[in-house]
């Protein structure tokens, strides 16, 4: 690394995984595998990325991640526990609806305030500043870096970047199997490419006749 391209920040590449049973359900996850059509665009996707061989590439802990990462083809990866998905506590295997039924006050809280965790896991806040610090982390490290994460990791780190309010977070829309380009440095970022589909979008279903 010469001191010149340390003057020009790093750049960072973030990387949501393809569908899961969950995201197609809209439940909150456990640690689900991807959907076969999932990896199935993930291999299909590699040939996009072949720049990005030589960065350091690094890993959320959960499974499908680490099939991710697999389908991609990258090879030298680390495991990073920061870019884990949010922790829903007690949600996790609960779908939207059955909350809805089950505990709509606390479904509410956790659409509209940053600080609750009705599930007793995460809050939007805990998951900005684990966004935050690792960012700041990420900044002082290698010139190119590649993340490997899930959607709500990639919007905390987008809200971070744009010093946005936390609120934000529920106003982003990050698909499964998408690439985030940012640069910068810590508490220094700008965020180039958001959430650039590396996959045909599904095609509508057809209309009933």
């Amino acid at each position: 690394m010469t001191s010149d391209s340390r003057a020009n920040g790093v750049r960072l590449t973030l990387l949501t995984h393809p569908a899961t049973e969950s995201l197609v359900t809209s439940t909150f996850p456990h640690d689900d595998p991807l959907l076969p059509a999932g990896l199935r665009a993930a291999k299909d996707a590699a040939a996009r990325l072949t720049a990005y061989r030589s960065a350091g590439w690094r890993c959320g802990p959960a499974l499908r991640c680490r099939q991710t990462v697999a389908a991609l083809g990258a090879t030298d990866v680390s495991i990073d526990d920061a870019l884990d998905e949010c922790d829903f506590g007690s949600w996790r295997g609960r779908t939207i609806d059955e909350l809805a039924a089950a505990d709509p006050s606390g479904l509410e809280a956790w659409l509209t305030d940053p600080d609750a965790a009705p599930h007793g896991g995460e809050s939007v806040r805990d998951l900005l500043y684990r966004a935050t610090k690792w960012l700041d982390e990420v900044g002082t490290g290698p010139v190119r870096t590649v993340g490997v994460t899930h959607a709500a990791m990639v919007k905390a780190v987008l809200v971070v970047a744009l010093s946005a309010p936390p609120a934000a977070f529920w106003r982003l829309d990050v698909a499964p199997l998408t690439r985030t380009d940012l640069s910068g440095r810590p508490g220094s970022w700008t965020v180039r490419r958001t959430a650039e589909r590396l996959a045909p979008a599904p095609a509508p279903a057809p209309a009933p006749e």
